[in-house]
């Protein structure tokens, strides 16, 4: 099996996710009883969330756990109900479903939406976002780094744009999905200090599927009501395993981080060598621009910046559906772009940056991890020539 799927989900650390789910049965009360036992939950609970803190680097009370972004994000947008009258909201012309969908409820409950289009290599200016505000604008929201095509927003950049705007008036709340940041780039370098708030997923970093945090830089108000759990952010019986599972994931990401990151870097550039003498094979637009700028892929504060673990190619007579097949019949796996997109015809991230339709149907996406091999890179490349061989 060779696996090229990273970005919808990481091959798991079993190991990490068995020792917490040891550790988790063996305080298996609920968190939120009185009784010693459920005490020491609580201590089990606590400790995932302050582990994860110092790994991130913010104060461990600015943390809450969800089932993942999807949630995560919903929890900021709909937020926004809460308020006694509707405004206006921006966000980037290539979000995840989970902000972009999440944004029609609120366009159907009278609240006014305003996309930013990014430029041919999928990049979100900060004048760009400026230029979308209104007076009634309340919120931003652009993803930290696109889960289809790799590209890096300036995600300080904007925060810092946005707090200049405002001065010395209401703050605009900046929201950042960061799926595809953390644990993906450096602490420093991803900005989670400079937003209002951000999302993640464990199962991205090695982690069980359904747990993610939350970060508030501030507590909100929330419009999801229970028994109060998770500072009364997200109610419901708190996942002790999959909290510790993602405390030690996460640290184990960044665990000797630059080494993998380096590394990284220089097997995408080796696959997009591997793969563009290939007369049937083309990057998209938005992904060429990680060729044609003169900066590696690990080099962050140039724009456009990419991430090193995602690109995405077409390939000339062969759809993304039928690539997928041949390859999965082949043992070799990888995607058309986000899992959460997967079922739809219709590609909005690919149609944003204005792809054209026939590299559209076509594109898919590559993600490596940081136990994939440079011979999985070649067998995939070997394979992907065979399949072209055949449809050219």
């Amino acid at each position: 099996m060779i696996y090229l799927d990273w970005a919808a989900s990481a091959v798991p650390y079993t190991d990490e996710i068995e020792a917490a789910y040891r550790e988790a049965a063996a305080a298996f009360a609920n968190p939120s009883a009185q009784h010693q036992f459920g005490k020491d939950a609580r201590s089990l609970l606590e400790n995932a969330r302050s582990r994860c803190a110092a790994v991130l680097h913010v104060p461990a009370g600015s943390l809450y756990f969800t089932s993942g972004a999807s949630e995560s994000n919903s929890v900021v947008l709909l937020s926004l109900l809460m308020r006694p009258t509707a405004g206006s909201l921006v966000i980037s012309g290539i979000e995840h479903p989970s902000v972009r969908e999440q944004t029609a409820v609120l366009e159907h409950c009278g609240w006014t939406v305003f996309t930013v289009r990014p430029d041919k290599n999928g990049y979100i200016s900060p004048a760009a976002v400026l230029n979308a505000l209104r007076e009634d604008t309340v919120l931003v929201a652009v993803m930290g780094v696109n889960n289809e095509i790799g590209v890096i927003q300036p995600v300080q950049e904007i925060a810092e744009a946005l707090k200049a705007h405002t001065a010395g008036k209401r703050p605009i709340h900046f929201h950042v999905d960061m799926v595809q940041s953390i644990g993906k780039l450096p602490i420093a370098d991803i900005g989670l200090t400079a937003v209002h708030s951000a999302s993640m997923s464990a199962h991205k970093i090695g982690g069980p599927r359904g747990i993610g945090l939350l970060y508030l830089r501030q507590p909100i108000t929330s419009a999801l009501r229970g028994g109060g759990q998770e500072g009364n952010i997200r109610p419901g019986t708190e996942n002790v395993a999959g909290a510790c599972a993602l405390a030690r994931c996460l640290e184990r990401s960044y665990t000797d981080f630059e080494q993998k990151y380096k590394r990284a870097g220089e097997l995408t550039r080796y696959l997009i060598s591997l793969l563009q003498p290939l007369p049937a094979c083309s990057l998209i637009p938005a992904a060429r621009g990680r060729v044609e700028a003169d900066v590696s892929d690990t080099e962050l504060g140039h724009h456009p910046s990419f991430s090193p673990w995602i690109i995405q190619m077409s390939f000339k007579n062969v759809p993304a559906e039928i690539m997928m097949r041949c390859l999965s019949d082949r043992g070799i796996f990888i995607s058309a772009g986000s899992a959460c997109s997967s079922k739809k015809k219709i590609r909005p991230i690919l149609s944003a940056l204005s792809v054209p339709p026939e590299l559209a149907q076509n594109a898919v996406r590559i993600s490596i991890g940081p136990s994939t091999e440079k011979k999985e890179v070649e067998a995939f490349v070997e394979a992907v020539h065979a399949i072209l061989t055949d449809f050219n």
